[in-house]
């Protein structure tokens, strides 16, 4: 379900940011998120301590550059584009694993990320277009998206597995909150007009995207590995091409369409084939 809605929300905040900057869009939406689960939760709130802090706030500087570098992306890239390469986060989380954690790739693995990452060269680089200078800025800004959110999906399981869910979904929160009110002033200049598409906008993903949809992941990563979450949310590009297909029109191309099957094929293979046992960080994170 938090796939799904994830999914949709490409569209939704696409929509949105026509009348609203993009940083802002997300400090307002990201506050009304922190306040829905204060109220939820403010008994557990005041049960934080140091180390439950110090965990929360790490998943929140993911989660708030994940945020920053999608929806400024949105600007210049479509919805189901800025889906596809999102996903690439599902495969970068084994990847990553292996790069600051020791963990070991196996071939499918290594395979799945390969064929992700052709496939992400076919959606970002136009056809006759062999340089890299041809991509689109805002696919870039949407490539940093998908390491952000698959560092996030590293550090919220490992971070649920020892503080309670309700805190880490909180704090990670309210840490992507107070980074995004921060980043508005110094890194846009903000404006909005309050449309019903805006306000919808942030009453869909600040309710549904974000409060609901996060203290869902930090409480099922209780109870299953990294890897298989990121599996599950391979569906969210799926989800983002279907809804901007039809409520936007919007068609891929033949080399966009290949690109995204390669992308879709890659985290498929990476997870299915390669390696799905249950992620284990150092503790040292």
């Amino acid at each position: 379900m938090v796939t799904l809605i994830w999914g949709a929300t490409f569209v939704v905040i696409k929509e949105a940011i026509k009348d609203i900057s993009p940083m802002l869009f997300n400090a307002v939406r990201m506050t009304l998120a922190t306040a829905c689960l204060l109220v939820i939760y403010w008994r557990k709130v005041m049960q934080i301590d140091l180390k439950v802090f110090i965990a929360g706030v790490q998943v929140g500087i993911f989660l708030w550059l994940g945020y920053e570098f999608q929806t400024k992306g949105l600007i210049s890239t479509t919805p189901s584009r800025s889906g596809f390469i999102t996903g690439v986060s599902v495969v970068l989380v084994p990847l990553l694993m292996a790069l600051f954690w020791k963990r070991k790739v196996r071939a499918w693995t290594a395979a799945g990320v390969v064929c992700a990452f052709i496939g992400m060269y076919f959606m970002m680089v136009p056809a006759g277009g062999d340089t890299f200078s041809s991509i689109n800025y805002g696919d870039v800004l949407t490539f940093g998206c998908a390491i952000s959110f698959a560092l996030q999906i590293i550090f919220c399981g490992e971070a649920t597995r020892h503080h309670p869910f309700e805190l880490i979904s909180f704090l990670q929160t309210a840490t992507a909150m107070v980074l995004m009110w921060i980043s508005v002033p110094s890194l846009e200049h903000p404006h909005v007009t309050w449309t019903k598409g805006v306000i919808a906008g942030i009453l869909i993903t600040g309710v549904l995207g974000t409060a609901v949809a996060f203290t869902v992941q930090a409480w099922a990563q209780q109870f299953t590995p990294s890897t298989h979450t990121a599996l599950i949310f391979s569906l969210e590009p799926v989800c983002a091409w279907i809804t901007s297909a039809v409520v936007l029109h919007e068609r891929l191309g033949m080399r966009g369409g290949a690109g995204a099957a390669l992308i879709l094929t890659g985290v498929l293979v990476s997870e299915l084939l390669g390696a799905s046992q249950p992620v284990a960080v150092a503790e040292s994170a």
